[in-house]
């Protein structure tokens, strides 16, 4: 009797609602995808709880000497390389913290390099060059969550037991069997059948914000809602840093500029001196003995 086909996958299937894409007018086929994306929100929202509990499973990661590690191939390989990329200026962390590793390397960051993600044993390889202990976290990126590369990387982390997360569009894919964590949100197949840099690529840059971002402030590179560890390193940047540090110290600009100079630019060391009335050598002091809890710092 012959073996039936396996069902399609959610991110290969036809798009009902998008049938005869291409007799439409340019107007009607960007409200088409429009109506599109607007199936991404409700599916992340959908995911909270996976996300929270590897939220919490980074934290912990990172709060006991460990790291974070994206790896991905293609679209989801670059949108993992963009968010490890941006933590650094945004949150003042040291950028082995979190690393991205994406199937071809860096010239797969701008030509498509489709033949390396087909590799397990290579994305294996990759992974154990970075030395990986049971203290960090791996998250594995993949719409179909059938990508060998990715499932190779994760099957590595699982043997140095180290915390695996899955990110797909497919909830029921190898990748969501493979991981300690699966998040899986599923916004439907895409108006251009198997085009995943299109919903699929959405869904992964909102849950990669997600984790990093909740990560980050749970881990108290936020003060209220500014970024107090953004690094200052251009106009633009000190433009900012001395917004934040004016608006949270509730100080004039012309005092919050000076404190920023006297502190060497750093902005959690110039909003103790300006909280606190003191200088540079006693906000350190307040700031080391808080473990760097500026609220702790502030005595609140």
């Amino acid at each position: 009797m012959p073996v039936p086909p396996r069902k399609t996958r959610v991110t290969e299937r036809r798009n009902a609602r998008s049938l005869g894409l291409d007799r439409l007018s340019t107007r009607a086929i960007l409200q088409a995808m429009n109506r599109e994306d607007a199936r991404v929100v409700p599916a992340v929202r959908r995911e909270i709880r996976p996300i929270a509990r590897a939220v919490d499973a980074i934290v912990q990661a990172l709060k006991n000497g460990g790291r974070l590690f994206y790896v991905g191939a293609g679209t989801s390989g670059r949108l993992a390389v963009l968010d490890a990329a941006e933590c650094p200026p945004t949150f003042g962390i040291s950028p082995r913290l979190v690393q991205a590793i994406i199937a071809g390397g860096r010239r797969a960051l701008t030509d498509a390099a489709e033949g390396d993600e087909d590799s397990a044993a290579q994305g294996a390889r990759d992974l154990a060059r970075k030395k990986l202990s049971s203290r960090d976290v791996v998250v594995g990126i993949t719409a179909s969550g059938g990508t060998p590369y990715v499932l190779g990387a994760l099957r590595q982390a699982r043997r140095k037991r180290a915390t695996t997360v899955g990110i797909t569009s497919n909830p029921r894919s190898l990748l969501a069997r493979a991981v300690h964590i699966s998040i899986g949100p599923d916004a439907g197949p895409e108006i251009l059948a198997g085009s995943t840099r299109l919903k699929a690529g959405t869904v992964q840059k909102m849950v990669l914000n997600m984790l990093s971002t909740a990560a980050m402030i749970r881990l108290g590179r936020v003060y209220d809602n500014w970024m107090i560890d953004v690094a200052l390193t251009n106009r633009k940047l000190r433009a900012r840093g001395l917004r934040i540090l004016t608006e949270a110290s509730g100080r004039p600009p012309s005092i919050s500029r000076h404190a920023l100079r006297q502190s060497g630019h750093n902005l959690r060391v110039a909003l103790v001196m300006l909280k606190k009335n003191v200088g540079v050598k006693e906000a350190r002091n307040l700031l080391r003995g808080a473990r760097g809890d500026l609220r702790r710092a502030f005595g609140e």
